[in-house]
């Protein structure tokens, strides 16, 4: 059982409640012998965070649910794909907790082979990066709402989410209870080991995920739009004739975003990425993988469709008042290929009508 509401909404916790309440009757109604639950870690009878409490609470409710339970405490996981839990240490543990005979059931703790501060392990990150040595400077106070948007603003971290784990950062992650790779008999590996080996396939472009993958509340248009909203449909279209073959232009036009970024306008683009990681959007830093894959992130898009050598779509998943997509089609005609650009936006009421009057503008210096 993977799965995690942190952030999503005032009563995420309640959620997860649900959710695993949900999830164990079902369980115990068909059968099942064993469930195994990855929780995080937190010494009991120590004032937890919220995100801590809850992650044992849940484990807690596959405790009492009559199906024999293992939960597995994890801490930090350190990984180039740690939001889906792939290329982990953890993994084994998941795998062996499973296909286990001796033990069935209890709650066992997992860490890495070394125990660290926080600061240690951005010195450590730091260190294996080959950057600059960090100059790391203490406040008195931990003030989660102002670091939580400082989170937001400079990693792809969105605001609710960041919130809910510096308010974790009071709390001790580390095993005292029952180990679960002695337990399981998988040798956890190092911090620096685990940070190069994660630099290394995200340089490489090996990961098959990313955190960007992860189906987050934040990153999901609203449906909440008034029945007088309608079915209003804005389009900026654009169309340009090039002599080039569509293989060649399609190759380039799949070049964009992450590092080499937009071909026009690339300081509004920047502008619009700040301004959506302000209000807890995604924005850019989410960057992109080398190749295009339907469902991959690539800043603050989505791809919805990737038709080689004719078309690519892209759904925005930056905070909106509305639903919208930048779309390119290449058409072979007698005089070369034809580039038809068309943005699309459905204003969700009125906020929504004033926006794509806004922006309208901008569009001729970012096509």
């Amino acid at each position: 059982y993977l799965v995690h509401s942190i952030g999503e909404g005032d009563d995420w916790v309640e959620q997860e409640r649900h959710h695993a309440e949900n999830f164990a009757a079902a369980a115990l109604n068909a059968g099942v012998k064993r469930i195994v639950y990855l929780g995080g870690l937190g010494t009991p009878g120590v004032l937890l965070s919220k995100h801590l409490s809850s992650r044992q609470n849940v484990g807690a409710i596959f405790a009492a649910s009559g199906v024999p339970a293992i939960e597995l405490r994890a801490g930090v996981i350190i990984g180039s794909a740690s939001a889906s839990f792939e290329m982990l240490r953890y993994l084994a543990l998941l795998v062996a907790a499973i296909t286990s005979e001796e033990v069935t059931e209890g709650i066992f703790e997992a860490g890495g082979a070394d125990v660290v501060t926080y600061a240690q392990m951005m010195e450590t990150y730091a260190k294996c990066a080959g950057l600059r040595k960090r100059i790391l400077i203490p406040v008195p106070l931990l003030t989660p709402r102002l670091s939580s948007h400082w989170v937001g603003l400079v990693t792809p971290v969105p605001v609710p989410l960041a919130k809910e784990l510096v308010h974790s950062l009071v709390n001790e992650v580390i095993v005292t209870g029952k180990d679960a790779c002695a337990t399981f008999g998988v040798v956890p590996m190092g911090l620096e080991q685990a940070i190069r080996r994660a630099l290394d396939t995200t340089e490489k472009g090996t990961a098959p995920t990313t955190f960007s993958d992860a189906d987050l509340v934040y990153f999901q248009p609203n449906e909440l739009d008034p029945a007088w909203a309608g079915g209003t449909e804005f389009k900026d279209e654009r169309s340009r004739l090039s002599s080039l073959d569509p293989e060649v232009i399609f190759a380039e036009l799949s070049t964009i975003g992450g590092e080499k970024g937009w071909y026009s306008g690339e300081w509004l683009w920047k502008i619009r990425g700040v301004s959506d990681q302000l209000i807890g959007g995604p924005g850019m830093r989410r960057g992109r993988k080398k190749e295009l894959h339907v469902g991959d992130a690539l800043d603050f898009w989505r791809i919805e469709q990737v038709d080689y050598p004719t078309t690519l779509r892209l759904r925005a998943e930056m905070r909106l008042p509305g639903e919208a997509w930048l779309t390119w089609n290449l058409e072979t005609t007698p005089s070369g290929t034809v580039v038809h650009q068309s943005a699309t936006f459905r204003p969700r009421g009125l906020f929504g009508r004033l926006y794509w009057a806004l922006v309208w503008p901008f569009h001729g210096v970012t096509r």
